[in-house]
């Protein structure tokens, strides 16, 4: 027999799910349960217990789930801020460039610290100077999204200049364009040769391809295996 006080418990923690708020960290976009997991847990337990049995179908309408294309791969770095991972990612289909390797070079420039600023005046996640962000429509580095927005824009340019090879692309980020193009490579600077080396280990590839923002929804929501060509 049903206990009347576990359907009425049953049913409080379904209306509770639909009043509070949550984040979880691979789906930044879902946001609307705090403490779902338990809550969940819970329902599970009760429903063991008295027979009760509660409806999925208030699932995505309380967690307010939008599109599929919100869903960040789970092969993609995450940088410990899931808003972050979710900028990182759309400034990625917007410039066609692979958010896995976004990742990889704010990790070497900047540890995912947005206050960063070197010796010279580069500042922020991507470690950009003054005048690269205004080149690419940022006059706030100290902001993430537009710092993101910014130095993705700088890697997609760098990309297409250099046919999509990934170690003269962050060449011409570490040291700029006129450096590789007078020793038509990879300066011989050891910094650069440092800088160069460990990105391109850490996001694995050797080639990017130039992707339109149509494509590059598709292609970015595949996994590491999938996603582009690799060179070799």
């Amino acid at each position: 027999m049903r206990s009347p006080a576990l359907l009425l418990m049953t049913r409080w923690a379904i209306a509770h799910m639909e009043n509070t708020e949550m984040k979880f960290p691979r789906f930044p976009h879902l946001r609307t349960v705090k403490f779902a997991p338990v809550v969940v847990f819970f329902l599970f337990f009760i429903t063991n217990l008295t027979g009760f049995y509660f409806s999925p179908v208030f699932a995505p309408s309380s967690v307010e789930a939008k599109r599929q294309d919100e869903f960040i791969p789970l092969d993609i770095p995450q940088s410990g801020d899931c808003d972050l991972d979710l900028i990182i990612f759309r400034a990625g289909e917007r410039a066609g460039v692979d958010p896995r390797f976004i990742h990889a070079v704010i990790q070497q420039e900047s540890r995912y610290d947005p206050k960063a600023t070197s010796p010279v005046g580069a500042r922020g996640l991507m470690q950009l100077m003054p005048a690269t962000g205004k080149r690419f429509d940022c006059n706030d580095l100290k902001d993430q999204a537009c710092n993101v927005e910014a130095g993705t824009k700088y890697l997609a340019w760098l990309l297409k200049r250099f046919n999509g090879d990934v170690s003269l692309a962050l060449a011409g980020y570490n040291a700029g364009e006129g450096a590789v193009d007078k020793y038509k490579g990879v300066p011989p600077y050891h910094e650069t040769e440092n800088y160069v080396k460990k990105i391109v280990s850490n996001y694995g590839k050797t080639y990017h391809p130039i992707l339109s923002p149509d494509d590059a929804k598709v292609a970015f929501h595949l996994t590491n295996d999938n996603s582009a060509e690799q060179g070799e």
